[in-house]
């Protein structure tokens, strides 16, 4: 898939991922990227950017890297599981999370999310979601 193929697929609207201001940048076979402002749409009450933002970003990033791995027409990828551990605060510009599978199979996919200051390129957030992959009903329904 090409970026442009990735964000057409992707572009099911409203999501979270717009109203957080995501946005993808980057696709190779060996990575997905994508970018999240850190504003007043992702801020915690201190200013900081909210833990729960950077999750968002990585569920994203991962979420959509693992649709990259499947048919879609006939599979779906969803969270089983998601960690993230925050490592530095920030307050203001942009972060960058970039997706790398660690694991592909034919039922699990396990992908890192490491998420970056843009400016600096500090470590902000490593995050890591196992998602499994499912059949889409349809696609039971023809194989039966």
């Amino acid at each position: 898939m090409t970026l442009d193929d990735v964000k057409i697929w992707a572009s099911h609207r409203p999501t979270l991922a717009d109203a957080l201001g995501i946005e993808l940048t980057d696709i190779t076979e060996d990575y997905l990227e994508g970018r999240m402002p850190v504003d007043g749409r992702t801020h915690q009450p201190m200013g900081l950017l909210h833990g729960g933002a950077s999750v968002a970003l990585a569920e994203t990033l991962g979420s959509i890297g693992a649709a990259t791995r499947i048919d879609v027409t006939r599979q779906a990828c969803v969270g089983l599981e998601i960690n993230a551990n925050h490592i530095k605060g920030v307050r203001s510009g942009w972060v960058r999370g970039r997706a790398t599978a660690l694991h592909v199979g034919r039922t699990t996919q396990v992908w890192e999310i490491r998420i970056t200051h843009e400016e600096t390129g500090a470590l902000v957030c490593i995050s890591r979601i196992t998602m499994a992959v499912i059949d889409l009903p349809a696609a039971k329904e023809k194989a039966a």
